[in-house]
């Protein structure tokens, strides 16, 4: 897991499992000292990965290109 901190959010590599099987890669994004739910932001939709641990390498290196977090949890390329 891969994170990146921004003024008031805070975004973290993450997974979502796919239906029938397999991953997508996805950037979790929180307000930092929120008790809310994360958002979970799908990267690389029109891909899925065998094991979440490649879906997860996949979107750390999708972070590293992010450029911020808009006020309701969305990613800023």
């Amino acid at each position: 897991m891969a994170r990146k901190a921004f003024d008031t959010f805070e975004a973290v590599s993450a997974v979502v499992p796919k239906e029938g099987g397999g991953y997508y890669a996805a950037i979790a994004t929180k307000a930092i000292g929120s008790a809310d739910k994360p958002r979970f932001n799908k990267v690389l939709e029109e891909q899925t990965f065998e094991t979440a641990t490649k879906a997860d390498e996949a979107a750390a290196v999708q972070l590293t290109h992010l450029q911020g977090v808009d006020g309701e949890g969305g990613l800023v390329w």
